[in-house]
């Protein structure tokens, strides 16, 4: 028995997994205001016994806890994080003073991909992507049936940058892939296309700007709102910019997109993404199609990859 834990910018998640990668108990809880390294780690502690317990097995029967960090990890170490304010962490170490169990660390994205891989819409596969879309975007490949993990900061594919001199990124540089393609950069989106429209529905959708999400935009362009509508169509570009390099680079068999904007409808985000990398992918023009895909776990990726690590490592 395993258990995976996935670090967010909002939720701590932790589920209890079997060697077959099956669910068997879950738990989430909110990230809350930070309060330092020790209480974040006793957190993670505290999460793990009552998963653990919640499916009946003892913590201390656990093989591994797995832990899917959004950020740069090494050797039990949180190197840094870019929207948690989490670096030069021994987590592993701070981790053995409450539970006496092995930790194994690796990148949120990382953790997605490897569930996928073997549980999800990587399974058949020798080389596969996962692009996660949520408060930032994070990226996991699997390379000939294993994670590629270069010391601990591969995949961080949402600093890349797609608008030279763009809108400043939390990592410092201008015009990130995340600031633009991630749930957090749509909503920055959406804001400013609220305000130069102000009888769009995208304020009845947000209930008067005060619950703007990752899925206003979408919700209102399926009413027909034009500058919703508009604004889908330059998130696609901007989403698309990302994909296609990434294709370009890796040439997985398979690409998978993951995160709560994945969710929307295909009409606004998969078909015209689809009809953007099947024109621009240098594959397409070799006779070949790159698939990309929705990730077909959901919330539930991060977990079983990261209870999995070993399997990929």
């Amino acid at each position: 028995m395993y258990v995976g834990i996935d670090v967010g910018g909002t939720n701590l998640k932790a589920g209890l997994v079997d060697e077959a990668g099956r669910l068997l108990a879950t738990r989430k809880i909110p990230l809350g205001p930070f309060q330092g390294k020790e209480y974040f780690v006793r957190r993670l502690a505290e999460l793990t016994a009552q998963v653990s317990r919640d499916g009946g097995v003892a913590p201390g029967d656990l093989e591994y806890v797995g832990m899917g960090i959004p950020g740069a990890v090494a050797e039990g170490n949180i190197l840094y994080t870019c929207n948690i304010p989490l670096a030069n962490v021994p987590i592993e170490r701070l981790f053995s003073q409450y539970l006496d169990v092995p930790v194994l660390l690796e990148n949120d994205a990382n953790c997605a991909a490897v569930g996928e891989y073997f549980c999800g819409a990587g399974r058949g596969t020798k080389n596969f992507a996962v692009v996660t879309l949520g408060t930032g975007i994070g990226g996991g490949f699997i390379l000939g049936g294993k994670l590629y993990a270069a010391s601990g900061m591969s995949g961080e594919v949402g600093h890349m940058v797609v608008e030279r001199n763009g809108a400043v990124c939390n990592c410092g540089r201008r015009g990130c892939w995340e600031t633009y393609a991630s749930a957090t950069g749509l909503i920055r989106m959406t804001k400013e296309t609220m305000e130069g429209n102000r009888e769009s529905l995208l304020w009845e959708e947000s209930k008067g700007g005060t619950a703007v999400s990752g899925r206003t935009a979408f919700a209102a362009a399926l009413r027909g709102d034009a500058a919703a509508k508009a604004l889908c169509e330059t998130y696609v570009d901007y989403l698309a910019a990302g994909i296609v390099n990434l294709l370009n680079i890796l040439q997985p068999e398979v690409l998978a997109i993951g995160g709560g904007v994945s969710e929307a409808e295909d009409e606004l985000l998969l078909t015209p993404l689809r009809e953007i990398v099947d024109r621009e992918s240098y594959a397409a023009h070799c006779g070949g199609k790159a698939t990309v895909v929705k990730a077909e776990l959901g919330n539930d990726a991060g977990i079983i990859g990261a209870a999995l690590l070993k399997r990929a490592i």
